[in-house]
């Protein structure tokens, strides 16, 4: 019985346009979407080459880019629905800001689009189980919701990938990175993350999916793949809605 529900809610979610609001999100043009034909084409459909392991974009002649084969990141690949510029950027401030929940599904269809792509033409294997990037408690308490969560979910029954949200736990309330220089984005993230004692069976071996809305200096998606290979992960990919582009 348990499968079948699996099973009907990833189809239920396959047809996510059905459910998504009558309106583009973007234009506002009138269709059963979630995003019109033009905004998707625009925004979503074209993507340059990136680097496989933090998806910065760069050149086709390369694989990484300069930074990640300088300083090897700890999590293995970045997959990304597009960069953080306008007008994209502006569903994730309406979801994370404006507590517009209801485009949660239409960001992880977004991402899930891509995910399947980079799964068609790469070697790439998929995640085994998939968790979010956690909130610290004061901030989840005042937001009131997590929105990599909020993506995760929908994301998790697209992918047909189990998602387990308490993976991993914040365990020092640390300064919002949005708000820290480049350079002191890593230290504010160190030792941060914990895998709790009863997650840690459900980590050993496993090739983790970790779900977050925005990757900028990679500094909190470093750190999490570090914890979790400290505690016995054998991959992680980041699976994130938008990806920051260089100052």
């Amino acid at each position: 019985m348990a499968a079948y529900l699996s099973d009907l809610i990833r189809r239920s979610l396959r047809q996510l346009p059905q459910l998504l609001p009558s309106s583009c999100a973007l234009c506002q043009q009138s269709g059963p979407h979630g995003l019109c034909r033009d905004c998707r084409q625009r925004y979503f459909h074209v993507q340059p080459h990136r680097c496989l392991q933090c998806a910065m974009p760069t050149t086709l002649s390369t694989a990484h880019c300069g930074d990640c084969i300088k300083r090897k990141p700890a999590f293995d690949a970045t997959i990304v629905a597009t960069d953080y510029v306008a007008p994209a950027d502006q569903l994730v401030m309406a979801l994370k800001f404006n507590a517009t929940l209801t485009l949660a599904p239409l960001l992880a269809q977004l991402l899930h689009e891509r995910v399947d792509r980079a799964r068609k033409f790469t070697a790439r294997s998929q995640p085994t189980l998939l968790t979010a990037v956690p909130l610290g408690p004061q901030r989840l308490q005042a937001r009131g919701f997590n929105q990599a969560l909020e993506i995760a979910r929908p994301l998790s029954a697209l992918l047909g990938i189990r998602l387990e949200p308490r993976l991993l736990e914040r365990v020092s309330e640390t300064q919002a990175q949005s708000t820290l220089p480049l350079a002191q984005r890593r230290h504010n993230m160190r030792r941060a993350f914990v895998v709790p004692h009863d997650a840690l069976l459900k980590v050993r071996g496993q090739h983790i999916g970790v779900v977050d809305d925005v990757m900028t200096s990679g500094a909190t998606l470093d750190e999490l793949a570090a914890t979790l290979k400290r505690f016995g992960a054998r991959s992680v990919t980041n699976l994130v809605f938008a990806r920051t582009l260089a100052h």
